[in-house]
């Protein structure tokens, strides 16, 4: 009796189709948390002038603890 060996060759892909898959899926997230990281040191130029526009911050010590006050108009 003649076995077909089709699906046993696919098994033994397995692990390395595990790590090719695990590599694009930390591919994929490491970009968002690099762009991520790059935008909180460089924002985009328009976000920030809007930002700086329409909020003041300042840090209030009326002799007790240190509080930060946002004002918006």
């Amino acid at each position: 009796m003649n076995r077909k060996t089709t699906l046993a060759a696919i098994g033994g892909y397995q692990p390395f189709l595990f790590c090719i898959g695990m590599y694009f899926v930390a591919l994929f997230f490491s970009i968002f948390i690099c762009s991520a990281i790059f935008y909180a040191f460089y924002p985009k130029k328009s976000i920030a002038k809007e930002a700086g526009a329409s909020h003041k911050t300042a840090i209030v010590e009326p002799g007790g603890p240190r509080m930060l006050l946002t004002v918006t108009k």
